[in-house]
């Protein structure tokens, strides 16, 4: 592998092919290559070689609405930042820009979240920079397919879990090709949050997926909501039927809303109507899914946690509906109780099988050490403190009142930590601590 450098642009000649990337604050980042290609409704398909490269103009996205929610609870989304793909099997690879070739750095594969339905790997608010630049890592970003065309099927015509599938693809891509970038291809750690942690969480159990990656952080992953969804999910597969040969992909992400409000009463998992789905290729049945998680414990060593008050956000800042007018001491527990059956106890029960099983793992909480922080740690709350971004995250309601040196702080003690988590599999017991974490070996 060469590169060339001039005028902040650098090119990649790697046994891939001729790969442009930017050089700026510290790193080298190659955006949006395409590791695969896939038709609607079919399997991924690799790609081994091309000729060259360029930066794209926009950031490439699974066709998605865009959520009010998360403008609020994040950033305002600039769609004319953004082209909608179908085929979206694109990933970005950020390196420090200081390197010595002879090197092999350990690579964090970020897997985003968004309820299976809305974003995209490469995003200011997921901007590893900092993190790179801190710990000599290599951070690889992944876009896979979302909603209708990754996570909802049911017959041959139309499969499910293609979005599982895409990852697949991505890791064999970084597998083959990341020491040409400088990466260890034996050193892979899988990170995600939300759905990103969900989608890894079952991804250590798929067919086909022996040696792809050794460890996984595995952040938020709403794992109460991955059971008994059986009946829903064939329900919106039929409903969605009549979309399915839909030219235009926008119509096809708006034709489905209209059915959404039919599906309460499967109770709170509605709120995410797309996941990974059992009994479909490559995953197993759901009653078989904890015994396949502990006989592969020790195939992975896992860091997997969650936010103290992981669903505050939505339940006191609801701007409509009931949660509008409950006194707080009742809203605080909502919280609890949602927190700890969506995210707390699975984990748990996670964590323990796994354990059982001789698995390497280690469990953790995001706390508030604030006085006056009425929504505390929030779902994405650790986001900003892994992925240091002041200006992408300035507008953010979920930071309001929280000082940007208080993520600053945290931030930098919790990427160090998770670092040599990649590293070594390993927490030392020396290793200092955020104040906002608290961390124990299950």
């Amino acid at each position: 592998m060469t590169t060339m450098q001039e005028k902040g642009i650098h090119t990649f000649y790697t046994s891939f092919g001729k790969i442009s990337a930017l050089k700026e604050n510290g790193v080298i980042r190659a955006k949006s290559i395409r590791y695969a290609h896939s038709e609607r409704f079919k399997k991924p398909e690799p790609i081994d070689y091309i000729e060259s490269h360029e930066i794209p103009d926009k950031t490439p996205v699974c066709p998605q609405n865009v959520s009010p929610l998360l403008d609020r609870l994040i950033q305002k989304t600039d769609v004319e930042a953004f082209q909608p793909e179908e085929s979206i099997q694109f990933l970005t690879i950020t390196r420090p820009e200081h390197f010595n070739d002879d090197e092999k750095l350990p690579v964090i594969v970020w897997i985003h979240g968004g309820s299976y339905e809305i974003g995209c790997g490469d995003l200011p608010t997921s901007d590893p920079s900092v993190w790179v630049k801190e710990q000599n890592i290599i951070v690889v970003s992944v876009s896979y397919r979302l909603g209708l065309f990754g996570f909802l099927g049911g017959d041959e015509e139309r499969p499910a879990n293609l979005g599982l599938y895409d990852i697949m693809a991505a890791l064999q891509w970084i597998k083959k090709y990341i020491r040409d970038f400088g990466g260890d291809p034996k050193n892979i750690t899988l990170f995600g949050q939300s759905s990103g942690g969900d989608a890894i969480a079952h991804l250590m159990i798929s067919e086909g997926i022996e040696g792809l990656f050794r460890r996984a952080i595995i952040h938020s992953a709403p794992l109460g909501f991955r059971l008994r969804r059986q009946n829903m999910s064939l329900e919106f597969f039929r409903k969605t039927g009549i979309l399915k040969d839909e030219s235009d992909p926008l119509k096809m992400v708006e034709g489905y809303v209209k059915f959404l409000p039919s599906f309460r009463k499967y109770g709170l998992k509605t709120s995410m109507p797309f996941c990974t789905q059992y009994g479909y290729p490559p995953l197993c049945r759901e009653e078989e899914s904890l015994e396949k998680w502990k006989g592969n414990a020790q195939q992975y060593d896992v860091l997997i946690g969650s936010n103290q008050d992981e669903t505050a956000f939505y339940v006191k800042t609801a701007q409509e509906g009931i949660y509008t007018y409950l006194p707080h001491k009742i809203l605080n527990t909502i919280v609890r109780k949602t927190t700890e059956s969506i995210y707390e106890k699975p984990a748990k029960i996670f964590a323990e099988n796994y354990a059982a099983g001789g698995g390497n793992i280690y469990q953790f909480s995001i706390q508030s050490t604030l006085k006056n922080n009425y929504i505390g740690a929030s779902h994405c709350v650790d986001l900003p403190l892994i992925f240091e971004n002041k200006e992408a995250w300035k507008s953010a309601e979920l930071l309001k009142d929280v000082p940007w040196e208080y993520i600053q702080e945290n931030g930098r003690k919790l990427r160090a930590l998770w670092a040599e988590f990649a590293r070594t599999g390993v927490i030392s017991e020396n290793s200092e601590r955020p104040e906002v974490l608290k961390l124990r070996k299950v």
